[in-house]
């Protein structure tokens, strides 16, 4: 886990490679402040400045960690967009905002790149709230083509001119909600440039007939012939109304030429490319003559994702997103492990479970790697379906599969699996289909922040009629629950869980055992507090029970590996036999489990005194460490000594309530 940074580093030098840099010569990139700042620089400082970021973004990166490969595969892009563009007058709308370092080094922020994802430093992403740059902010795919949109509507509504271009990877065009756009951009006519950024990956290879598509478009000789050939024709057509009939007969003969770019003229969008992407002179040439065109255009571009370091072009998804590491080897410089992750112990059981239920297939939308599901790709490929960044058809796609006879394991991390509540709720849980739902990076995930924590999972999936929730306590209990969500025909079934290491590896010696579905564990016995803990929670608790001993108090502390249904025997004991009950839990206190808990006891006739809630508050956390934001959070063992201890005084008479306490308070 990280060590939690307070306050803002101040920021390192920049460093610039000298060979890069050229000897003797100031560096082109301390001369940039602002987009305003390239306009004034020669072609020859533009290529310095693109070779300089891209070593200033390798240099960053191996000291302090971050999304690597896609902002080295777009330097050229972003130096031309930004040169080509009055920015912040105009707008660019970056989809998901990881490849957009470079962005950040051109728009002011170069020394505060050392603070990337640390607690109090910049965004990992793009924040409106950062930068006046940052036309839209996010960390999900899919939403760009949609938010440049709606700026360009909001332009012409106000009778005003500025530019609006949304940058989208082949990935992330993949996603439903980029072709919803795509479908009401071209329909619209309005002028909007849409750049398709196609590096071939997303975080892992692409995959399905989109991908195929664009891979025809790229590899047709034919098209490559007549699309280079034009496109330089174009870059030496002099400019001025008496050269415009010559150049649209031009583009339209090639655009007629390039059959494979039909689906976008389709749409309703005039289609360049593809071009090179890290070219800088043609995209300095052409993107201009693309934004005078009237209407929806989609300029497409030809990257490679990792481009300037070796490491990272060889191995581009491992240099998605990374760890510190060596320059030089590539090789990361790490700490020894802790232990196995609850990823890593999810992915085992999933082998495992395998091979005891032959109907089990395993569903993932562009995660295979970070979900855990490598080796079972692997082992049982006929069995493994990637879906592309589309988690609302991974969904829909597993109540299919379950409706004749296969057992579906959907794995999503938390943040992302928001995107498809209407398919868990309509089509799974409606049907009352047995889906099983691996909701992975459950709680507070640390580095990537707000669009990545997964705060709200139980919240939503209580609310789902019929659903059973589950968050296992270490890795041997996330296997036990897998095999029990398997046995079951019943019910969908949600298991979630952290993006940390397990208490205790897997132990693959003995057999899983098939829990009671909505059974709790009692590991601590106790008369003064009762902690009702949730999954990642329980060792909190454990340590907390030992901190109250040693003011002397007796705490109790329960293993709630069911958020619904709740054990009722369970919690009428621990109400009976405690006067303080503190339910903890790593998801928002508004919807949680301790809003559970509190329903079950009035409907079970219990009194509510005495419970306290301890979970996230009722807000966007930022970026930080793990272990830095779960101790702001209130979710400490010193947090929950004091809070129980306190609640403790309050129905001993002792002490008189001031308020309502959650967590966070």
């Amino acid at each position: 886990m990280q060590r939690t940074v307070r306050g803002r580093r101040r920021a390192e030098p920049a460093k610039i490679d000298p060979e890069v840099a050229g000897r003797g010569r100031e560096s082109v990139l301390e001369r940039v402040s602002a987009p305003s700042d390239l306009k004034r620089l020669s072609r020859e400082d533009l290529r310095a400045l693109c070779a300089e970021a891209r070593e200033f973004v390798i240099d960053v990166v191996s000291q302090k960690g971050g999304h690597l490969g896609a902002s080295l595969g777009v330097v050229e892009l972003t130096v031309a967009l930004e040169t080509c563009l009055d920015l912040p007058e105009d707008r660019i709308v970056w989809d998901t905002g990881h490849q957009a370092y470079v962005h950040k080094i051109l728009t002011g922020r170069r020394e505060a790149l050392w603070t990337i994802r640390q607690r109090d430093g910049i965004s990992g992403f793009l924040r409106r709230e950062e930068s006046r740059y940052d036309a839209f902010g996010a960390g999900h795919a899919s939403t760009a083509i949609s938010g440049a949109l709606g700026m360009a509507t909001a332009r012409d509504l106000a009778g005003l001119r500025y530019r609006v271009a949304a940058v989208v990877g082949d990935g992330a065009i993949t996603g439903g909600l980029a072709y919803e756009a795509l479908n009401n951009a071209g329909h619209s006519g309005r002028d909007l440039l849409v750049v398709l950024n196609d590096n071939g990956m997303s975080i892992a290879p692409n995959v399905g007939a989109i991908a195929q598509y664009l891979t025809s478009i790229k590899t047709n000789p034919r098209i490559k012939k007549i699309r280079d050939e034009s496109l330089n024709l174009l870059r030496r057509l002099p400019k001025g109304p008496q050269m415009r009939e010559i150049a649209e007969r031009l583009e339209a003969a090639v655009n007629s030429a390039l059959a494979p770019g039909g689906l976008f003229q389709a749409l309703g969008f005039n289609y360049f490319g593809p071009v090179d992407g890290h070219d800088l002179d043609l995209l300095l040439d052409l993107i201009p003559k693309v934004l005078e065109r009237p209407g929806p255009v989609l300029l497409h571009v030809l990257t490679r994702k990792g481009k300037g370091l070796p490491a990272a072009e060889v191995d581009d998804e491992s240099f998605h997103g990374v760890q510190p590491f060596d320059r030089r080897t590539g090789e990361p410089i790490a700490a020894i492990s802790p232990g196995s992750s609850f990823t890593e112990a999810f992915g085992e059981a999933m082998l495992e479970a395998a091979e005891t239920y032959p109907r089990m297939v395993a569903i993932t939308a562009a995660m295979a790697s970070g979900t855990g599901l490598a080796a079972f790709r692997d082992r049982y490929p006929d069995r493994f379906f990637d879906v592309g960044i589309a988690e609302g058809h991974a969904v829909c796609f597993a109540a299919g599969l379950a409706c004749d006879g296969a057992r579906p394991v959907v794995t999503i991390y938390s943040t992302f699996l928001q995107r498809a509540y209407d398919q868990i709720l309509h089509d799974v849980a409606l049907q009352g289909l047995p889906v099983v739902f691996a909701v992975d990076r459950a709680g507070l995930v640390g580095a990537d922040g707000p669009t990545h924590h997964g705060a709200l999972d139980l919240s939503y999936l209580r609310s789902v009629p019929g659903m059973v929730v589950a968050a296992p306590r270490d890795g041997n209990e996330l296997r036990d629950l897998l095999f029990t969500a398997l046995a079951q025909e019943a019910a969908p079934f949600a298991i979630r869980f952290p993006r940390d290491v397990v208490p205790e590896g897997l132990d693959t010696s003995s057999r899983p055992r098939s829990l009671p579905i909505g059974s709790w564990e009692v590991l601590r016995e106790g008369r003064d507090v009762a902690f009702l803990a949730v999954g990642a929670m329980v060792e909190t608790a454990l340590e907390a029970r030992r901190l109250l001993a040693v003011r002397g108090m007796d705490a109790a502390v329960v293993n709630c590996r069911f958020v619904k249904p709740i054990d009722l025997e369970v919690l009428a004991r621990m109400r009976a036999s405690c006067p303080v009950l503190v339910t903890v839990e790593e998801n928002a206190v508004p919807g949680g489990f301790g809003e559970g808990v509190l329903d079950a006891l009035a409907a079970s006739g219990f009194p509510l005194e005495g419970v306290v809630r301890m979970g996230l508050p009722d807000a966007f956390l930022p970026h930080g460490s793990r272990a830095g934001l779960l101790a702001e959070a209130g979710l400490s063992p010193e947090a929950l000594e004091r809070s129980a201890a306190e609640a403790h005084a309050v129905a001993a008479g002792v002490r008189t309530p001031a308020r309502v306490r959650h967590a966070a308070d």
